[in-house]
């Protein structure tokens, strides 16, 4: 007998130890997109020019398991007025936080600040209208908004952004390849008087 031929069942053994690492592959990229990360497409423009439309993000879904999303964070979620939709904002208030809003200058007041703080917004760049509102933001909500300000339908519109329905802060940028970058967009904004 030939030493090179292979019999059936070792054949077939093969075939079903390679079907079998193959499964467990695919079942564990599923359980990796479905509960630690997922890949998310913009679809539009109401994070300009920071976040662009067709841009390839990361979303890292355990961030907030572990820890209360912060101030400037860039987060997607599921729209309030339309739960099959995700949107991408930034979150600007926190429970417990009043955002006040007067044309373009957006002031916190909380119990911290209650006089407020006025959040250095400099990097955003489409804001032309001016909005005038007071919102106070309850327990497990946040105050989000795009910052293509004129382009974005936010908490300006449908209110403060239940904590259940965020799934999760964008993490990593992918495409395009020239601007690859991790957490695309946060920004720390500094509470002072």
């Amino acid at each position: 007998m030939d030493k090179n031929t292979s019999s059936p069942n070792s054949t077939l053994k093969l075939l079903t130890t390679n079907i079998l690492y193959i499964g467990l592959a695919i079942g564990l990229a599923a359980l990796v997109q479905a509960f630690i990360i997922r890949p998310f497409i913009v679809s539009g423009n109401s994070m300009d020019p920071i976040i662009e439309n067709k841009e390839y993000l990361i979303i890292y879904e355990v961030s907030y398991r572990t820890r209360q999303p912060r101030r400037g964070e860039v987060i997607v979620f599921r729209s309030p007025p339309e739960p099959k939709k995700y949107y991408i904002k930034r979150i600007i208030g926190l429970p417990g936080d009043t955002v006040t809003i007067d044309n373009k200058k957006i002031t916190i007041s909380n119990k911290d600040h209650p006089d407020g703080f006025v959040l250095d917004e400099s990097f955003i760049v489409h804001h032309k209208q001016g909005n005038s509102l007071s919102t106070p933001v309850p327990e497990n909500s946040y105050f989000v908004m795009g910052d293509n300000r004129d382009a974005s339908y936010d908490s300006r519109n449908w209110g403060p952004l239940p904590k259940e329905a965020i799934r999760g802060r964008v993490l990593l940028r992918l495409l395009p390849l020239s601007k690859i970058d991790y957490l695309p967009g946060n920004q720390t904004y500094e509470e002072t008087n």
